[in-house]
């Protein structure tokens, strides 16, 4: 490299922090499943997911080439634009992981850049064409078809193999799920791992460093997926546990065609060329795979809440990129500011997760996540009970006379039944002796 400024070094650093947040962000898409079925200790499953997400940055450049060369136009492009989409890609990440929903760090970082663009040259300068066919049609498209794809793998096991669930049937799907997760880790670091690869060429292309049009240089490659495992290995627990527990229930047949149906359609993008978000590949496959269970329930409230946060990813990551854009532009010390509310914004959302913290050793808990409104009006419908109701019924723990009207009981489900209830049923009233006919007259 012939010249590297101070705000080109800052931009590559920056670039990097966002790939160990998207690494430990994204951990769930390719672990969760298998930690929450038991087919790995959390700890390993994360070590072995970031030893792959290394060796996937290196198969392919294909996603890197997609953000360097097509998604905007690179002449013109200062290194403080991309600075501010990063900031903005940063900042989604870090608040989506505190509450902990599996947002697509893609999108993030597509939008960023979108907005920071937008902001320092116009909106001539994004390619329309590029960013809707290669970043928004896959985003609609990918959970779709990777959901059906894992609800008919799922019917097809249990079709083939029955309900039975015994134990050697059990280790077989689990040894099923650990080369799946491990296909998913691949397949991340073929797709996350470059966008990271593509977003530091642009800087080093922005900045003078590189010719237009260059590939990512060795050592780009290797720094990218070296941070993008670093942040897997750390592990992204709080989504770790809303994948796999908050959800769906997933038996270990069903992990096993979640993942491989979710690799599968990450590994085809990343050959076309697609910017796809693993997060909504995953997510798609993991509702597929819930549904395909006879049985089986999805928490609808979670997924709409996922569903939210997919749509704001864009313009949300946008509009902080554009934001910290118009700042720098002020010069040094505008760039200096935004750099200081960066580290500070990341060291409060940190500070707050401690409140309540989430590691391997509470990621498999329940989650408490409500059925939804679906899934509780649809257990709200149920027969009425046959024959008359009490008029009353008495508790002799508390002695008091309880409506039978049990809508408007003030009391739980506990309550009922740990006392010991009986109901006291009052017998019929007499029906009166029918009247003595009028004796006859002549």
């Amino acid at each position: 490299m012939e010249s590297f400024s101070l705000i080109l070094a800052i931009v590559v650093v920056t670039a990097l922090a966002f790939d160990f947040t998207n690494g430990f962000h994204d951990t769930a898409n390719a672990m969760a499943t298998t930690i929450s079925t038991g087919a790995l200790k959390p700890k390993i499953a994360v070590t072995m997911s970031a030893a792959l997400n290394l060796a996937g940055a290196f198969l392919s450049v294909e996603v890197a080439n997609t953000i360097s060369k097509g998604l905007v136009d690179e002449t013109g492009i200062r290194p403080e634009v991309i600075f501010a989409a990063l900031v903005g890609a940063i900042l989604w990440n870090l608040l989506t992981w505190l509450v902990g929903l599996p947002s697509s760090s893609s999108h993030a970082l597509m939008g960023g850049l979108v907005g920071a663009t937008v902001a320092s040259a116009g909106f001539d300068a994004v390619h329309g064409g590029v960013l809707v066919t290669k970043v928004l049609l896959p985003a609609v498209a990918a959970p779709v078809v990777a959901g059906l794809a894992s609800f008919l793998a799922t019917r097809l096991s249990y079709g083939i193999g029955g309900t039975g669930d015994d134990e050697a049937t059990r280790k077989g799907y689990r040894a099923g799920q650990i080369a799946s997760a491990g296909l998913v880790s691949l397949a991340h670091g073929t797709n996350d791992a470059q966008k990271t690869m593509g977003i530091i060429t642009l800087a080093l292309i922005a900045g003078g460093s590189l010719a237009p049009g260059a590939n990512p240089p060795t050592w780009v490659i290797l720094s990218a997926g070296l941070a993008i495992a670093l942040g897997t290995y750390i592990g992204g627990w709080r989504i770790i546990r809303t994948m796999g527990k908050g959800l769906t229930d997933l038996e270990p047949r069903q992990g096993f065609a979640a993942q491989t149906g979710a690799a599968t359609a990450i590994l085809a993008s990343s050959h076309l060329g697609f910017s796809l978000s693993t997060t909504h590949v995953v997510s798609g496959s993991v509702m597929g795979a819930g549904l395909g269970r006879k049985g089986g329930v999805v928490r609808w409230s979670t997924a709409t809440r996922m569903a939210v946060a997919w749509v704001l990813t864009l313009p949300a990551a946008a509009l902080v990129g554009a934001g910290a854009e118009s700042v720098t532009d002020l010069g040094d010390w505008g760039t200096a500011a935004v750099a200081v509310f960066l580290v500070a914004a990341s060291a409060a959302i940190w500070k707050i997760s401690r409140r309540e913290v989430v590691d391997h050793t509470n990621v498999v808990e329940e989650t408490g996540e409500p059925a939804g409104v679906v899934t509780a009006a649809i257990a709200a419908v149920t027969p009425p009970p046959a024959g008359p109701i009490a008029d009353s019924l008495t508790v002799p723990a508390a002695g008091k006379p309880i409506s039978a009207d049990l809508a408007t009981a003030d009391l739980t489900t506990a309550d009922l039944t740990a006392a010991d209830l009986t109901a006291t049923i009052p017998a019929p009233a007499a029906e009166p002796a029918p009247a003595a006919p009028p004796a006859a007259t002549v």
